[in-house]
């Protein structure tokens, strides 16, 4: 099931997140260190989207997001770093 996801980056701190009934369920922060380097900081799901894979759409979308705008990716957070060790496919932004 695909979900949708939001982005919101109101000054150098932003997150990818999905809301349902008007409640965030799931969100990925992150900080920006500069202009083109992103630091993934925290991932964090409801029980409620259990076994939908929001953690991993949502990393998906953040990383579409780097690709597009040329930004670097560094994964703090030990749910986004074990999804990058295991997808070649996003090496590119790291």
């Amino acid at each position: 099931m695909s979900l949708t996801i939001l982005h919101e980056q109101p000054d150098h701190k932003g997150s990818f997140y999905i809301e349902q009934d008007g409640k965030r369920v799931a969100e990925m922060t992150y900080v920006m260190a500069g202009e083109k380097n992103l630091i993934i900081d925290h991932t964090e799901v409801s029980d409620a989207l259990r076994g939908q894979k929001a953690g991993a759409q949502i990393l998906a979308e953040l990383v579409a997001y780097a690709r597009k705008e040329g930004i670097k990716v560094r994964p703090l957070c030990p749910f986004a770093k074990s999804v990058f060790d295991k997808t070649p496919e996003y090496a590119d932004v790291l």
